[in-house]
């Protein structure tokens, strides 16, 4: 054939500059941000609608979804809902707080908003 085409290719480089290396680059794409403002785990979702615009103490919440074994109602009611952003405690600072309450964030109201617009 007799033809010398040459290859450019501005994104394979086989022995880019030593200056180069330097810079970094993500190895991977983020996948696309799930939506936030959904909670898939229905005991957080039934806590949520129990809360509403007010706030309750433990005990009062406990009672109020019908359950009796506080570590149960922790660990897979109450402690989800406050790291997915849901529900916050009145006096943060203060776990152990005697007038302790918790109520929505403004993400958890968004989602109780929702949640109640659709029945």
């Amino acid at each position: 054939m007799g033809e010398h085409n040459e290859l450019k290719n501005r994104y394979m480089l086989i022995n880019p500059p030593k200056e180069w290396k330097k810079l970094s680059r993500p190895e991977q794409v983020p996948e696309q941000v799930p939506n936030k403002l959904y909670s898939d785990t229905p005991l957080v979702i039934d806590l949520i609608k129990v809360i509403g615009p007010q706030e309750f103490s433990i005990s009062q919440l406990m009672k109020l979804l019908k359950l009796k074994h506080r570590p149960n109602f922790l660990e897979y009611h109450l402690k989800p809902s406050v790291q997915n952003g849901f529900v916050c405690m009145k006096y943060p600072d203060s776990p152990h707080h005697p007038r302790q309450k918790y109520l929505l964030t403004v993400k958890g109201l968004a989602l109780y908003n929702e949640l109640t617009k659709k029945l």
